[in-house]
């Protein structure tokens, strides 16, 4: 069963009225494995690469990270020679011959992911919502923190209400820094 979720990235800014700039706002959508321990943990993973390879470069940037690598953590699932839905690949190319997926239907790592437009909200089928927050801060300066906030499940409008207005309108079960999240929300048992 899928789990769907929404991640907005921002940039964090001095004034409200900056804040919600659309160039300073990508928001995704995720369609499987959106609940907090899964989303929480990939969050770590990339801000743990962007920090040791110094490519943190704001939210369109960390969106796009974000699609790739879990992009290529479900790519796995089709590699393994093992399996009748597996793609043969010795080199990574070979994983863009079409003719490599002709066998496949509908491969979740061509489907599991979206760009949205913020300004129309969600779909309303989603389960959690993420405001992920980059500092502003200059590509070349020691990485700082990234904060979150964390819906509680399904603790925004839905189908039945406005759904522009999930973001605005949520329940935070947790809102800090994401290392904070990390300790605090993936040590809860399930």
């Amino acid at each position: 069963m899928s789990t769907r979720s929404q991640l907005r990235f921002i940039q964090r800014s001095e004034t409200a009225g900056e804040q919600s700039a659309p160039d300073r706002i990508a928001q995704i959508y995720r369609h499987s494995d959106g609940y907090p321990d899964s989303v929480l943990h990939d969050l770590d993973q990339l801000k743990q690469l962007l920090d040791e390879t110094r490519t943190e470069r704001g939210p369109a940037y960390a969106a796009a990270q974000f699609l790739f690598l879990d992009t290529l953590s479900t790519m796995t699932l089709y590699v393994d020679e093992g399996r009748d839905r597996s793609i043969h690949a010795d080199q990574p190319s070979d994983l863009l011959d079409p003719d490599n997926m002709e066998h496949l239907d509908q491969p979740m790592f061509l489907l599991g992911h979206g760009v949205e437009n913020p300004a129309d909200g969600i779909h309303g089928d989603e389960e959690h919502l993420y405001v992920v927050e980059l500092p502003t801060r200059n590509p070349f300066e020691e990485p700082s923190e990234w904060t979150v906030k964390v819906s509680g499940h399904s603790a925004f409008p839905r189908w039945d209400g406005p759904t522009e207005e999930a973001f605005d309108r949520a329940s935070w079960q947790f809102e800090g820094l994401l290392s904070a999240a990390v300790d605090e929300l993936l040590a809860q048992p399930s």
